[in-house]
């Protein structure tokens, strides 16, 4: 869960974007975005889309099963 956690934060650092401008693009709450950041909750298979898609990133990297981008 550390690495979504991680991925995650370091994506939204990366593109320099807020996590209120990260929920509103991808429609997660901000308390849910700070969760999954603070890895005290791991993203449903629907919000690691969202993100994913948001990111323009594979599911696969996101999550830390690959270091491809996509």
């Amino acid at each position: 869960m550390d690495k979504i956690a991680n991925n995650i934060k370091a994506l939204r650092t990366e593109l320099n974007i807020s996590q209120l401008d990260l929920s509103k693009g991808t429609g997660i709450s901000l308390r849910a975005i700070q969760n999954y950041e603070q890895a005290l909750r791991e993203p449903k298979a629907t919000q690691l889309i969202a993100l994913a898609d948001f990111f323009d990133v594979s599911l696969d990297y996101l999550v830390g099963r690959s270091d491809k981008k996509r």
